[in-house]
């Protein structure tokens, strides 16, 4: 009595083998990208979120009727203003969660920045507002 056997041969699992690693190889390299992508939407996304807590700010502001320099207080947390809108040292305050960014902020100043894949950068600056002005808000995503 002689049976079939079933099973794959040698070659059809080098061959089948052999395609997975050449779909591999095309595939890896887009795959290898998202990471600096991630970084990108990440600080655009914070970017948005200080402009919007911002402006937040400064309409809870202007709604109660405040001096350009009195403090607001933003679901518990007082926020210091100037001109309106929140001093350098206060936009942290006004965003819920900043994480994978490190904040720093100078006297007008202040930085949101996350390190990039070689000791580069992707940043967001709020410069506070001056005389009769509103914050200037920019992004930076060239290092990330």
């Amino acid at each position: 009595m002689n049976k079939a056997q079933r099973g794959f041969t040698l070659i059809e699992l080098v061959v089948v083998i052999t395609i997975l690693g050449i779909l591999a190889a095309f595939a890896f390299p887009r795959f290898a990208s998202l990471e600096k992508e991630a970084r990108i939407s990440a600080t655009e996304a914070l970017h948005g979120s200080v402009r919007a807590s911002s402006s937040m700010a400064h309409g809870l502001t202007l709604a109660q009727g405040n001096a350009a320099g009195d403090s607001v207080d933003m679901e518990g947390t007082t926020v210091t203003m100037v001109e309106h809108y929140p001093d350098a040292e206060g936009i942290d305050d006004t965003l819920q969660d900043i994480t994978g960014f490190a904040y720093t902020n100078s006297v007008t100043m202040a930085t949101f920045e996350t390190a990039g894949g070689t000791a580069t950068f992707c940043t967001v600056t709020y410069t506070e507002a001056a005389a009769g002005n509103s914050p200037a808000i920019t992004m930076v995503t060239t290092g990330c």
